[in-house]
């Protein structure tokens, strides 16, 4: 995923009220930016950071910056949760996800479960369907491991009985912890954050809900999934 015009940068001041985030850029200017990101950003909002956003022309939107990008332990970390489906359907269709690849037909936010929404749903007369739910990973707190969630997320607990559930009807169904940063060689899940998803995980496991989880690679011009990392939780 390519921006579609040159970032600007900054240093943040502050992020606030979830959604919020005040940022001043290089040219002195301070900004008030939305913050797409309803996590904690453990570790993620230290003021000071230099951070990225992008700029809208839509009149129509109340803040017209987004706060895209900050830079912690290092490395460059994508904090858009609105990000990870795009960045995975495009690594679906381009093959660098292979353990998704072959599917004829590719669409997005289907209907299934309990009033809920599939991130991608895959269908192919002889492979069948396959159901892909996506997590957004941002958390490190120890070398070279990555972690979800930051925060507790009944919702995501949600998600992974209903991908049971469509095992248990007969089709596939695949977990991806999309990873919008490059500084981990391993995925485990945050346990102590949210011991009730350790539990869900476990359990889809068990019913045969497959576990992925992909690296991006991260600049101020594009964000793009390219590696598979083991999962610490399955070994």
């Amino acid at each position: 995923m390519k921006f579609t015009a040159p970032l600007l940068s900054g240093r943040l001041q502050r992020r606030y009220m979830r959604f919020l985030s005040d940022i001043t850029l290089d040219s002195g200017e301070i900004i008030k930016a939305h913050c797409p990101n309803p996590g904690s950003m453990l570790g993620l909002k230290e003021p000071g950071s230099r951070v990225w956003v992008s700029e809208s022309d839509n009149p129509k939107r109340k803040l017209k910056y987004t706060f895209e990008l900050i830079e912690a332990d290092g490395t460059i970390v994508g904090i858009n949760t609105q990000h990870p489906n795009l960045l995975v359907e495009e690594a679906v269709l381009d093959g660098t996800i292979t353990e998704l690849s072959g599917y004829e037909n590719l669409k997005r936010e289907v209907k299934y479960g309990k009033n809920s929404r599939i991130d991608l749903l895959l269908d192919d007369p002889e492979k069948g369907r396959c159901y892909v739910e996506v997590k957004n990973v941002h958390l490190r707190r120890e070398p070279d491991l990555v972690e979800f969630p930051d925060s507790v997320t009944s919702r995501g607990a949600k998600h992974l009985g209903e991908l049971s559930d469509m095992i248990a009807d007969g089709h596939r169904a695949v977990m991806v912890f999309l990873i919008q940063r490059d500084d981990g060689k391993a995925f485990s899940l945050a346990r102590d954050i949210d011991p009730a998803y350790g539990e869900a995980f476990d359990k889809a496991a068990a019913a045969g809900v497959e576990m992925l989880a992909y690296s991006c690679s991260v600049s101020e011009d594009e964000i793009r999934a390219y590696r598979a990392i083991p999962i610490k939780d399955l070994q």
